[in-house]
């Protein structure tokens, strides 16, 4: 007998492939809806968890461990996959402009493209410098400068580093330590790599590496034990603090301030503040002044009920939280079941992200910081084999034929 084919009754479009997208995903095909086609729209086929990246920058995870295959995701979900860049939205008649597809029909749109650090507003930015996202670009510039490093052993480096926020941070201990690791690429005046992997006292040698942050303090949006903590290992590493410098200007290998500090750099990567993306000005949703969507507390655009948004790109007016993963992650679940209940014509049910959280700050050299609120814990190897065990297990339910 035949089967009978369960009609097409509404569309359930998701832009992006981030955090909350992929665990969405993932619960869509444990839990499918009949009627209802979904469609994943995204410019890249990997999606980074963001968790992994210093890791992997470090040395410790391949590509594929630190990146979600959505191609994979999608047959899985039984969803429809483009692989397209998002313009634009005409949100009257519920359609998603892309580059090079056709339009596509929405019934329920969700928005979770992430952000890019904010460049615009400085000068020589845009050109001269790296930004940390997107993440392709970023990984892509350090692939190349490992393959110059390894072609050119006795050549001396200097990377500077503009934003000492986590994620600054994080990026200039694990260049710093995939670099020292590779001693046969740099040999360093060290007396030995196990001195500078386990006591962390780098001498002078032939890498440099200047971190520049506009405030007085590392990672301000932390408890003043992280940054104290962090502060400290940063100087007995040798890493290069400009703290309370504004970069004003980015010249071809050139990092300029605005008290005058210059400052020659080989390589130069931009980890500021997040930034929207500007079509998102066009199409009618309610932004913040950055131009981050607005949500409620069921994750829905305060403009269009039939908008949904998550992670980087969305901010909940009555819970305001740092542009961070693990917000994006937690955001998963509550963004299905509410789409879910939305198609269902259900109620929906708030979600109040926690106010404290864990935060594992990877140093590079198989150990993490470990933070919640006013504790931090110092740099220590069972605390990055904790966060190497959550963040194996979180890459682990992706794995999916």
């Amino acid at each position: 007998m035949q089967q009978s084919i369960q009609p097409i009754t509404k569309d359930l479009v998701l832009i992006g492939g981030g955090h909350s997208h992929a665990i969405a995903l993932l619960m869509f095909g444990m839990k499918p809806l009949n009627g209802i086609r979904l469609t994943l729209i995204t410019d890249k086929v990997d999606t980074p968890y963001s968790g992994m990246l210093p890791g992997h920058i470090a040395g410790f995870y391949s590509y594929e461990q630190c990146h979600i295959n959505l191609r994979q995701l999608t047959n899985f979900a039984k969803a429809q996959l483009y692989i397209d860049q998002v313009i634009n939205l005409d949100l009257e008649n519920k359609k998603v402009i892309c580059a090079n597809c056709p339009e596509i029909a929405f019934d329920l749109l969700s928005i979770d493209i992430g952000s890019t650090p904010a460049t615009i507003f400085v000068p020589g930015a845009a050109e001269y410098t790296i930004g940390a996202k997107p993440v392709s670009h970023l990984l892509r510039n350090w692939y190349q400068l490992l393959e110059k490093v390894d072609d050119h052993q006795q050549e001396a480096l200097s990377i500077g580093i503009v934003g000492g926020g986590a994620g600054g941070v994080e990026l200039a201990l694990s260049m710093q330590a995939h670099l020292y690791q590779a001693s046969k690429v740099y040999p360093l005046k060290f007396s030995s790599k196990r001195e500078v992997m386990h006591n962390n006292t780098p001498k002078q040698g032939d890498l440099d590496i200047h971190l520049f942050q506009r405030d007085a303090q590392l990672m301000p949006n932390h408890h003043w034990s992280v940054q104290h903590t962090v502060k400290q290992l940063m100087i007995k590493r040798g890493i290069k603090l400009h703290l309370g410098e504004s970069v004003c200007k980015v010249e071809p290998g050139k990092v300029i301030c605005k008290s005058g500090l210059t400052v020659e750099c080989d390589r130069i990567f931009w980890v500021t503040q997040a930034s929207a993306p500007q079509w998102l000005k066009a199409t009618g949703l309610a932004t913040d002044e950055q131009g981050f969507i607005l949500v409620s507390d069921t994750l829905q655009s305060l403009s269009h009920q039939y908008v949904f948004a998550t992670g980087d790109i969305a901010t909940m007016v009555n819970h305001p939280r740092p542009k961070a993963g693990v917000f994006a992650v937690r955001q998963g679940k509550p963004l299905f079941e509410n789409l879910q209940r939305f198609l269902l014509d259900k109620p929906l049910k708030a979600y109040i992200p926690q106010k404290q959280y864990l935060s594992l700050i990877s140093t590079g050299d198989g150990r993490a910081i470990a933070t919640r609120g006013c504790l931090t814990l110092p740099p220590h190897r069972l605390l990055w084999q904790w966060k190497d065990w959550i963040d194996r297990r979180f890459m682990e339910q992706f794995r999916r034929e």
